[in-house]
């Protein structure tokens, strides 16, 4: 499986987001009208009235995971050369220092043959937010991660998710699963996404959620080496830059 793919060409992503503010009541008027109208359209699949006090902070929690919402405040990379996964992590509070950051080192990476980019359910999550902020940031998008004009041959975006449906569209297997049927040791063994809101606004605890972000990557990678059939990376054997 996934012959055709050199491993040590695949830049591996994944990326933490919060809301933009600590409550829904920090919100600016424009944008927290828009929000209302966003958490009506959630509050119909839970268990929520319109009239229900608790309803806006508890459906807060989840804005972070809407770009329009959101904001990114972790990037975790991971390349693979010589036996040797390096990990290297954007993060801050400054959402744009993060991405030019990024963008710098994704335009760079394609002067080191890095052709691919892989992350779990990164098509529809990681790779669409990462856009989305972007552009909202007024900044270009690098062309390994622009969808712009290519045809679907010529998207070189690996998502292990969608590498596990083998065509099923219907079968969604979260990172956490996968680990564990694989023999992974898991990346939500201290927090998980549902988690990195309040780490980062309550707990004001960036560093752990950087952590998180890392095995993450830690994960996808040695999940891909699963599915080649090859060894998975030891501790010993992975290096974090700065």
């Amino acid at each position: 499986m996934l012959e055709n793919y050199d491993i040590e060409k695949i830049l591996f992503l994944d990326i933490e987001t919060v809301p933009q503010y600590s409550t829904s009541n920090q919100l600016p008027s424009n944008i927290a009208a828009l929000w209302e109208k966003k958490a009506d359209q959630l509050s119909r699949t839970d268990k929520f009235s319109s009239e229900d006090s608790q309803r806006s902070d508890t459906l807060y929690c989840r804005a972070g995971i809407y770009a329009e919402f959101g904001k990114i405040v972790c990037i975790s990379t991971g390349i693979l050369r010589n036996g040797t996964l390096w990990i290297k992590s954007f993060s801050g509070d400054d959402e744009k220092e993060i991405l030019i950051s990024f963008c710098d080192m994704l335009v760079k990476s394609k002067e080191k043959s890095i052709l691919y980019l892989c992350a779990h359910n990164g098509k529809e999550f990681d790779y669409p937010y990462l856009i989305r902020r972007i552009l909202i940031n007024g900044l270009e998008v690098p062309s390994i991660l622009n969808l712009s004009g290519k045809k679907p041959w010529e998207v070189n975006h690996i998502d292990t998710m969608e590498l596990w449906k083998f065509g099923d569209y219907k079968h969604y297997t979260s990172l956490e699963l996968l680990a564990t049927v694989f023999g992974i040791s898991s990346p939500k063994d201290d927090i998980n996404g549902s988690d990195v809101g309040r780490v980062y606004w309550q707990e004001n605890d960036l560093q752990r959620i950087v952590k998180y972000c890392q095995k993450d990557v830690v994960t996808i990678v040695n999940l891909l080496l699963r599915f080649k059939g090859k060894p998975m990376m030891g501790e010993e054997s992975i290096q974090i830059a700065g």
